[in-house]
C-alpha cells in the first residue's frame, strides 16, 4: 500500500478546572510544519482529532491508522495525560468523572495497536503530562516492547509533567517541535528524521526544565520531512570529483577569482580570470557556505585565490566525501530516499 499518513489529536475541552487551551492550536500548528515538504509537495496525508470526546472513538481512528501498509504512520497526541494504579494514560473529556479523576486510554494498549502494525515506519509523539511512560518496559506486559520499525519521542520523563507557553498558550515542546520541522533540524541534505528532532528538542531544554524522552527499534532514520537543502544536490555529489581524496588540497590561483578581470578591477594579477576555474571556484564556495571546505592559510576564498594559496575539506567535509563515494546523493521523493 505505501503511504505516510499522520493522525493528530487534540484535546482542549476537559471539564472544569482540568481545561486546556492550547492543545487544538498545537495540532492546527503541527499540521502546517508536517503535511507539506520544503518545495511544497505532499509529506503526510493527515487526519484531524480535535476534542474528540472518548478513547473509544480516539482508538478506532488510532486502529485504523496502524492497520495500513504504511511507509510511515505517525500518531500525535497533545491533551492530558495521567498515571494511577493501572498505568499510563491519555485521557479524553468523557472519560474523566466529575471528581476530576480518569480513566483514559492506556498507553501499552496504543502500545500494543503500534506493535502489531505492518507500517514500516511507525513514529508516537506524545505531548502530554507522564508522556515518557509510553513504551517502558514492562516484564509483564509484552505489548510494551519496541518492535521493528517504532520510535517514540515524549515531551517529558514519564515523572514530570508538560510545560505550556505563559506567552503563546502553546506546548513549549510542541512549539520547539515545530520549529524544528520548520528547518531547524534539517541535516545538510534536507532531511529530518525523529533523530534530529529529538537532538534539537534536547537542547531547546535546560537540564532543570522537563526532559524530552526519544526511544526507537529502527535500523534507519528515514526522513520525516525534507526541506530544501542549503545548496543543490548536485553540488554537493561533486565533491568527490573535486577532491581526489578526503585529504586533497586544490591549489588555487587568481585564475580561479570572477573579479580578477578588466571590467571589474583596474590592476590585475596573472594569471586572469579564465571560465573553468571560476566555474570550480563557485561550486568550492557553496561548499564553504555549509562548513564542508575551507580555505588554507586565509580567513577567505577571495585572497586564497588572489594570493595563490590553497583549500581543503573541513572533518565535516570529509564525512561527506565518504558518503558520496559510496554512493551519489540522490533527489528526494515523498516515500523514501531514491
Amino acid at each position: 500500500m505505501g503511504g505516510r499518513r499522520a493522525l493528530l489529536i487534540g484535546i482542549d475541552n476537559y471539564s472544569v478546572p482540568n481545561e486546556l487551551k492550547g492543545c487544538v492550536d498545537d495540532v492546527n500548528m503541527l499540521r502546517k510544519a508536517l503535511e507539506f515538504n520544503g518545495d511544497g509537495s505532499q509529506n503526510f496525508e493527515i487526519e484531524e482529532l480535535l476534542n474528540v470526546p472518548s478513547s473509544r472513538t480516539a482508538m478506532g481512528q488510532i486502529e485504523m491508522l496502524f492497520a495500513n501498509d504504511l511507509d510511515v504512520a505517525l500518531l500525535y497526541f497533545s491533551g492530558h495525560g495521567n498515571i494511577n494504579s493501572t498505568g499510563s494514560e491519555i485521557c479524553f473529556p468523557k472519560d474523566m468523572d466529575s471528581g476530576g479523576y480518569y480513566a483514559g486510554l492506556q498507553m501499552s494498549s496504543i502500545m500494543g495497536v503500534v506493535n502489531r502494525s505492518n507500517a514500516k515506519n511507525k513514529i508516537i509523539i506524545l505531548d502530554c503530562c507522564h508522556a515518557g511512560y509510553f513504551g517502558m518496559h514492562s516484564i509483564d506486559i509484552e505489548s510494551s516492547d519496541l518492535r521493528p520499525g517504532v520510535s517514540i519521542l515524549s515531551a517529558c520523563k514519564g515523572s514530570e509533567k508538560a510545560l505550556i507557553s505563559p506567552v503563546s498558550g502553546h506546548s513549549v515542546f510542541t512549539e520547539a517541535l515545530c520549529m524544528a520541522l520548520g528547518g531547524a533540524a534539517a541535516d545538510y541534505l534536507g532531511n529530518i528524521t525523529i533523530g534530529s528532532l529529538y537532538s534539537y528538542i534536547d537542547c531547546f531544554f535546560t537540564a532543570s526544565e522537563q526532559r524530552p524522552v526519544f526511544k526507537t527499534n529502527a535500523t534507519e532514520f528515514i526522513p520525516i520531512k525534507r526541506q530544501t537543502p542549503k545548496i543543490p544536490l548536485s553540488v554537493i555529489n561533486e565533491i568527490t570529483a573535486l577532491f581526489v581524496s578526503d585529504i586533497d588540497e586544490i591549489s588555487l590561483d587568481p585564475s580561479f577569482e570572477e573579479t580578477n578581470c578588466e571590467n571589474l578591477i583596474p590592476v590585475l594579477k596573472e594569471p586572469r580570470a579564465n571560465a573553468v576555474n571560476v566555474a570550480t571556484m563557485k561550486k568550492l564556495q557553496q561548499l564553504v557556505k555549509i562548513g564542508f571546505v575551507e580555505p588554507v592559510g586565509t580567513d577567505y576564498m577571495y585572497y586564497a585565490a588572489m594570493d595563490s594559496k590553497s583549500c581543503h575539506l573541513t572533518e565535516l567535509g570529509k564525512y561527506y566525501w565518504h558518503l558520496v563515494k559510496k554512493c551519489p546523493i540522490r533527489e528526494f521523493t515523498n516515500k523514501k530516499l531514491t
